[in-house]
């Protein structure tokens, strides 16, 4: 059975392994700290959202925190497929 992402193409089936509910589990509980983005290979993205976490002494935790709580329901409403294709292949960085 092919899936179909959100524009309407074919998802190709890859033999990678999900990482999406690590990382969406890990958006929803550590989403200040990137800890979601340094699982699927963002480093830059999530350097970014650790130092506005410290840099502010926590109170960006609060814009963080939303990030990685949105961040962490769109990869668990993913199928593996879409997931895997759309931010393990495809590198897609924010949302």
């Amino acid at each position: 059975m092919n899936v179909i992402d959100e524009n309407g193409n074919i998802v190709p089936n890859s033999t990678e392994e999900s990482k999406r509910v690590l990382a969406g589990i890990l958006g929803i509980l550590l989403g200040p700290f990137g800890v979601h983005k340094f699982i699927l290979g963002y480093t830059t993205q999530g350097i970014i959202l650790l130092a506005i976490t410290v840099v502010t002494c926590g109170i960006g935790a609060a814009v963080t925190s939303v990030i990685g709580l949105i961040e962490g329901i769109i990869y668990l409403t993913k199928s593996d497929e879409e997931f895997v294709y759309m931010y393990q292949t495809n590198k897609k960085e924010w949302f």
